[in-house]
């Protein structure tokens, strides 16, 4: 299994009003995205071209939008990457530039 291209934790993925997990993980590895719960369970998956990924209107920088599989999830990640050594998620853009980028790569 090749290293992710993309890893963060302790990422709030929302479904509409509806918050699924609040740590929960958000990985791109081998041309797939996966949003999974704080304990590993797989929200969802899709491959990385099926994916969309932006920044909503009118939010705040820490939030991206990912459909995946027709369903719509809000992403809290962070407003700016932590410190290198710290725990935290990464920004939002990182996400989405990760997104494009992998996508850019296989097609």
């Amino acid at each position: 299994m090749a290293e992710p291209e993309f890893t963060a934790t302790g990422v709030r993925i929302g479904k509409r009003l509806r918050s699924l997990t609040r740590a929960g993980q958000v990985r791109i590895s081998d041309g797939r995205l996966e949003l999974l719960t704080s304990y590993g369970s797989e929200i969802d998956s899709a491959p990385v071209q099926a994916v969309r990924a932006s920044k909503p209107w009118f939010a705040p920088d820490d939030r991206a939008l990912a459909d995946v599989n027709g369903t719509r999830y809000l992403l809290t990640l962070g407003e700016q990457d932590p410190a290198p050594g710290r725990p935290g998620p990464p920004a939002a853009r990182r996400f989405i530039e990760a997104v494009r980028r992998a996508a850019g790569d296989r097609g």
